[in-house]
């Protein structure tokens, strides 16, 4: 049995510049800028940004051995992953696996923002790689437990 999928968390776009495209995001397209972090695990920095309550993870690689730094060598910068929001990340992966998904990781790991996360190999999606999420900042989460930048 699949767990329920509460929603898209983010869509993921891969930069050189986490700078330049956040001005770019916010200035052109009128996103609002959301937190900053930097997620050793994976090597990267990432910048939340927010049209309304849905969210555009901005990510750039600060290792040149991490996937986001390969994927920008091979593809240059795009469209990365999407994000889909479970209640419980272990028990969302079991089930996708379950169902023949090929994982990426095993188990959860550690997220942006205090998320846990497993990534679902594109091969198994139709070519596109997808990242469950367990605890983002989706409409789905109690409004006093959820980001949201002021206007």
């Amino acid at each position: 049995m699949h767990s329920r999928v509460l929603g898209v968390d983010h869509v993921a776009v891969v930069v050189t510049d986490l700078d330049e495209a956040m001005r770019l995001w916010r200035d052109r397209l009128g996103l609002r800028p959301g937190s900053r972090e930097i997620v050793e695990d994976q090597g990267v920095e990432v910048q939340m940004m927010y049209a309304g309550d849905t969210r555009v993870e901005l990510v750039q690689p600060i290792r040149k051995d991490s996937a986001a730094a390969k994927f920008l060598e091979k593809r240059g910068p795009g469209l990365h992953h999407l994000a889909l929001a479970v209640a419980d990340c272990a028990e969302s992966a079991q089930a996708a696996a379950a169902a023949g998904a090929r994982l990426i990781h095993a188990e959860p790991v550690a997220g942006a923002h205090g998320t846990r996360i497993v990534f679902v190999h594109p091969a198994a999606v139709g070519g596109v790689l997808t990242e469950l999420v367990e605890g983002g900042g989706g409409p789905w989460i109690a409004d006093q437990d959820r980001e949201v930048p002021a206007e």
